[in-house]
């Protein structure tokens, strides 16, 4: 049986950021640390534009 992804949300702890996902009960099942180099690059604006996939 597949089961259905939670919406991952993003968590500012102050020191640091995490993704984490919830169960059905407001949990932790998954977190995942946001490196300082990924934050850096969404704030990137990109010269070439990237084709789909």
């Amino acid at each position: 049986m597949k089961r259905k992804s939670s919406v991952r949300e993003l968590i500012d702890t102050g020191t640091d950021k995490r993704s984490v996902r919830r169960d059905e009960q407001g949990r932790f099942t998954e977190s995942d640390d946001v490196g300082r180099s990924l934050s850096q690059d969404v704030r990137k604006h990109a010269k070439t534009e990237a084709r789909a996939g």
